[in-house]
């Protein structure tokens, strides 16, 4: 075996160990949901943008999502939140952690949900001929839940808010969609 092939078969294996240590510390589930809309090149990036504004505000949320029936934002100490208000009479209680000008980043931080360390990302991109809306999240079950109740819940949410968003797209993108509205994944 040569020094170079030695070299490669020490670093497969730091490696490894570095993801198998990762994936051990993290243990967290996921879900997502995605529309993919076929648009014509020239329009993508006018599109995507309309999109942004359409459902793409942090607030938003209270617009297109049919269990939220309205959205506080508000700062407490230079940090952004908003508190949703759902039409069951629970609260929701979630936290900015970053803002781009085709997606955001937040945590829960108050819930009824059954999950804890949950934090999510919602976007829209648009990459040459295609329009992507994007909501997933990592989290993990609250104590006293099981995985599968946490999987469940936010699976539920993804889906009717995506559902919701796809009914709600301008008349041009409606025809367009492709594949399924609702590609859940999970881990």
């Amino acid at each position: 075996m040569t020094m170079r092939s030695r070299a490669v078969i020490f670093l497969a294996m730091i490696a490894s160990a570095a993801w198998v240590t990762e994936g051990a510390s993290a243990a967290k589930l996921s879900s997502s949901e995605k529309i993919e809309i076929k648009v014509d090149r020239k329009a993508a990036k006018d599109n995507s943008k309309l999109l942004w504004e359409r459902f793409g505000n942090f607030c938003q949320i209270a617009e297109w999502h049919p269990a939220v029936r309205s959205c506080t934002e508000g700062k407490e100490d230079g940090v952004v939140y908003r508190t949703l208000s759902l039409e069951d009479g629970g609260k929701i209680k979630e936290r900015l952690l970053s803002l781009s000008p085709s997606g955001y980043r937040y945590a829960i931080v108050e819930s009824p949900l059954p999950v804890k360390n949950y934090e999510a990302n919602f976007s829209v991109n648009s990459t040459n001929d295609e329009l992507d809306i994007v909501w997933s999240a990592s989290y993990d079950a609250a104590d006293g839940k099981t995985d599968r109740d946490a999987r469940a819940a936010i699976d539920s949410v993804f889906k009717s808010g995506i559902t919701s968003i796809k009914s709600k797209l301008p008349d041009g993108l409606k025809d367009h969609v492709t594949g399924k509205a609702d590609g859940a994944v999970k881990n």
